[in-house]
């Protein structure tokens, strides 16, 4: 690939994130949102990282199988987080109270 290829890239890469953040805007700008719906949204972000955080400690990236004890470590941190996030309701801490515990279970596993 030469620079012109590079560039075209970043300008195609550009467009593809641009356009799913702004055509929801631009269709939900003029028109009233319902109540539900907002409702509904708040639970969005948390279910997400619930569902990337369950298949990275259960599931196996060598055929995608379940794996309930693989990552035991992980596992520990994990409640460890339910337990800091259920006390504070911080997902900033939350996050770095589960990097550190997984560093720290990690070195002592």
């Amino acid at each position: 690939m030469d620079s012109w290829d590079h560039f075209i890239l970043i300008i195609l890469a550009a467009i593809a994130a641009f356009i799913p953040r702004y055509l929801p805007m631009l269709f939900f700008s003029k028109r009233q949102i319902p109540e539900w719906f907002n409702e509904w949204m708040k639970y969005v972000p948390v279910s997400l990282f619930t569902a990337l955080v369950v298949k990275g400690i259960f599931i196996t990236t060598a055929g995608y199988h379940f794996v309930p004890f693989g990552h035991v470590n992980q596992i520990i941190a994990a409640v460890i987080v339910i337990i800091i996030t259920y006390l504070t309701r911080s997902m900033a801490l939350s996050v770095i109270s589960g990097l550190v515990a997984v560093f720290v279970i990690t070195i002592f596993l």
